[in-house]
Formats: C-alpha cells, structure tokens, sequence
C-alpha cells in the first residue's frame, strides 16, 4: 500500500469509522488483517489497480454495493515515485505516475462523489505534497495564504503530478460550493518529505527541515479533516516557501 497507507487506519476506526482500504499490493490484505487484529474489526480490504479506471470504477460499483451506496470521506492517498531525472524516465514509467497520483484522483471522485452531493455531505481528502502549484485557500475564516511550490530534481514526473493533485482539488472545491453543495468539504494536504521509506533511493536536495514522523502527520491529518480545514502545509514553514523560492 501506499507509503502513508498503513498509518491512516487505526486513526480514522478510533473515530468510529468503517474503513475501506484500496490498492494494488496485496500487502493492503496485511494491512486490514492488523487493523482487525489491533481491535477495529470495521476494515475491509480490496485488491484494485489504481492506474486504471476500469479497475476502479469496477471496485467502487462493488464497495458501493456492499457498504449501503455510502462513502462518507474520501482520502486520496496513493501514489508512487520514479526518481529519475526527466530525461532517464522511460515513458511507461511517466504515464503510471501521472495514472495513480491524479488520474486516479478523477476515477474515484467520479464514483463517489455523486452520492456525497446527493447527501450534500461529505468530505474529499486530497493528498498531495511540498511539490504543489502555488494557489490562495478559499479558507473565509483565515487569512489567505499560498500552497508550497517545490519543483525537485529527479522528480519532474512527480512534481507535475502532484501540481496536478493540488490544482483539482482547488477546482473541485469551488465547484462544489459553486453549484451549493458546500456540506461536501475538501482538504488538500502538502506535506514535506514523511519517514515512510517512499524515497529512499532518490536523489534528494540537502535538506534545510527534518523529514518528518508518520504519526505526527496523520494526526495532523485527521485533525483537518475534523476541523473542515481546506488546505494543511507540513511543516508550517513551507507556507512562505514561495516568498524564499
């Protein structure tokens, strides 16, 4: 499963919720068999590749199916990293990323946001990163302020994709609150680099903030969702990242 994947579970099943885990591996099976070990028996797991709509719109049509045509938040989270620089990037590789870090994005909104507008209620999380398109929050309550714009070497594929990830999930949002369906909220997320091993390998720029702890992020991350807070940057420093950049 997705580098974070396995740190979500238990956070969202303390709050009651029952959990639907989507990914390729089959170690997403693993994951749901130690939720329910760890005593939150709400957990189930389904084998889908992610890189293709098919195969989602035909997992959604089977959750949706089995879980009362309701899904009340949805965390898009998966992703993979190439770490090659652009030019050594063969072109399977470039339209898998783009495929699983926002095509993916689409397919599954497309499923399961019908019926969070039927409800006029519902939540859409948008994990995407430090590598983000500089754009103001539609937040009313707090004072504007610009998502990160980091374009990192040997990541262009990546980058582009998660400027993508942050992109619609601002459309989306003023969509949603465009057409009154403001009881359906959305957060994107930005976070730094996170000590999940999902980059090991890549050749990073010398880092000036420590990467940080799995935990610490996924609190910060429900606390969002609790809270309805439109976008969170992790850490809180990379918000002036543009004025440096």
């Amino acid at each position: 499963p997705a580098a974070s994947a396995v740190y979500w579970p238990s956070r969202l099943s303390g709050l009651g919720c029952r959990l639907v885990l989507i990914d390729i591996s089959t170690g997403v099976d693993d994951v749901a068999a130690e939720c329910r070990s760890a005593g939150s028996p709400k957990v189930q797991a389904y084998q889908c590749d992610l890189s293709s709509r098919e195969a989602i719109y035909a997992t959604c049509e089977r959750l949706l199916a089995e879980f009362g045509q309701r899904v009340d938040i949805l965390v898009n989270n998966a992703g993979v990293v190439t770490g090659r620089p652009f030019l050594d990037c063969p072109d399977a590789m470039i339209r898998r990323t783009m495929a699983v870090n926002i095509e993916a994005h689409f397919w599954l909104c497309k499923a399961l946001l019908p019926g969070m507008i039927e409800r006029n209620c519902g939540h859409i999380v948008t994990v995407a990163s430090g590598a983000g398109q500089s754009l103001t929050s539609t937040d009313q309550c707090s004072p504007t302020m610009l998502t990160p714009q980091l374009g990192v070497p040997s990541l262009s594929d990546y980058c582009a994709s998660k400027f993508a990830a942050v992109g619609f999930d601002e459309s989306l949002k003023f969509e949603l609150a465009s057409r009154g369906n403001g009881g359906v909220r959305t957060t994107c997320v930005c976070p730094y680099y996170i000590n999940t091993g999902m980059f090991d390998g890549v050749p990073l720029p010398p880092r000036l903030l420590p990467v940080m702890d799995p935990d610490y992020v996924i609190d910060k991350m429900v606390q969002a969702i609790l809270t309805n807070q439109e976008l969170l940057v992790l850490p809180r420093l990379l918000y002036y990242t543009n004025i440096i950049h």
